[in-house]
């Protein structure tokens, strides 16, 4: 649990637009996975490791999420209030356009991701560190299976789906103020303000080994859809009583 109630950040402003098989009509976050929209499903997550507080900084179709976080029934403590930062305007731009509403160390994560992720430990190993910011580490599964290759380009044997080398930025991010003086109203977050706290040492990440997921493509839409169908999703971290969905 956090020591106080942290400000959780979510952008929640995309077109989605490689799932327009479901957001022709409504904004990706607004997608449902198991009948919930997925930012429901986000705000689960936080809500259960004891963040009250919620910014949905809104652009596509912003009006819809606004309509459904005033209808919804949330966990008791939540507030989640819709801050709208224009259609469109780049992920950076958006948090840069919250800044004055976001106080002190603040948690920041994408509408569309789901995980196990403990964030206790997360902001633990961020308030440890010092640096300005912290994001959530993961080694997704390859979408395609690999070929090994030997002497003499012999293929050896193949592997399905391993999982990658690499380390993902997850979203489920900590930043300190001193992070926001990296952004501006027309920066993309992943781009020039992560490479430039990361050049300038403030930038640091915490592994997470378990369960994640982003609903980038109506491919994975279905597959979220069929594991919460399944009946226990790993990233449903909170007890059913306390969502306002059951």
């Amino acid at each position: 649990m956090p020591e106080r109630a942290e400000t959780v950040a979510i952008l929640c402003g995309g077109r989605g637009t490689r799932l327009q098989e479901r957001t022709h009509a409504i904004p990706k976050a607004l997608v449902e996975i198991g009948g919930i929209p997925i930012v429901r499903h986000v705000v689960g997550i936080y809500a259960a490791h004891g963040f009250r507080r919620f910014l949905l900084l809104t652009g596509y179709r912003g009006e819809m999420i606004a309509g459904f976080a005033a209808d919804e029934r949330w966990p008791d403590g939540v507030e989640v209030e819709c801050v709208p930062t224009g259609d469109e305007t780049p992920t950076g731009g958006r948090i840069a356009l919250a800044a004055d509403r976001l106080g002190g160390t603040f948690a920041l994560t994408y509408a569309d991701g789901v995980a196990d992720v403990d964030l206790g430990a997360a902001l633990g190993f961020h308030r440890a560190h010092g640096a300005a910011a912290t994001i959530t580490l993961v080694r997704p599964h390859s979408q395609w299976g690999v070929a090994m290759l030997g002497d003499g380009d012999a293929v050896t044997g193949f592997a399905e789906k391993p999982q990658m080398e690499q380390w993902v930025n997850a979203g489920f991010m900590f930043l300190e103020p001193a992070a926001l003086g990296y952004l501006g109203e027309d920066s993309v977050l992943e781009r020039e303000p992560l490479q430039a706290l990361a050049a300038d040492g403030e930038l640091r990440g915490f592994r997470h080994e378990g369960f994640w997921d982003c609903m980038d493509t109506y491919k994975d839409a279905v597959l979220l859809n069929d594991l919460w169908a399944a009946g226990d999703p790993p990233w449903r971290i909170w007890e059913p009583a306390a969502a306002g969905h059951s």
